[in-house]
């Protein structure tokens, strides 16, 4: 089977490949409301993909509580994984996290907020731009 590419995509081909609710966070960088997403408490173990294209973003076992309302990682599953950029779209700088496959919004990443993590990192995912394969995860 050949290999999509996603940055490929057209505008048409993303809105019949996702939901409404998934097109305007995934492809318009939109925001799902705080506290209702579906991995926001999780515990359950495994991989988190985009849901847009499937890449493996995170780890189950980098992801914790950070009682902010949406799934929060301290680091992706590989450097590459994502991409990082600056967004100063609500009048203040933020970082955007973008997967690097396919260049969908994913959330956001904040530093410095004191959380006892290892990388004090808080990747700020919606839930919607995420799928969960469950299983163990390999160190």
């Amino acid at each position: 089977m050949a290999q999509e590419n996603f940055l490929d995509f057209s505008d048409q081909k993303w809105r019949e490949r996702l939901s409404d609710a998934e097109y305007h966070v995934l492809r318009q960088a939109g925001t799902e409301p705080p506290g209702i997403g579906e991995y926001t408490n999780t515990t359950t173990e495994g991989v988190y993909r985009c849901r847009a294209c499937g890449a493996e973003l995170f780890r189950s076992t980098e992801k914790f509580d950070s009682h902010c309302g949406w799934p929060a990682f301290f680091s992706p599953l590989a450097g590459d994984s994502v991409i990082e950029r600056e967004d100063r779209s609500l009048g203040m700088v933020r970082t955007e996290v973008l997967c690097a496959n396919c260049h969908s919004h994913l959330g956001h990443v904040f530093a410095g907020e004191g959380y006892d993590t290892p990388t004090d990192l808080r990747y700020c995912i919606n839930s919607i731009s995420l799928t969960l394969e469950e299983g163990p995860v390999e160190n």
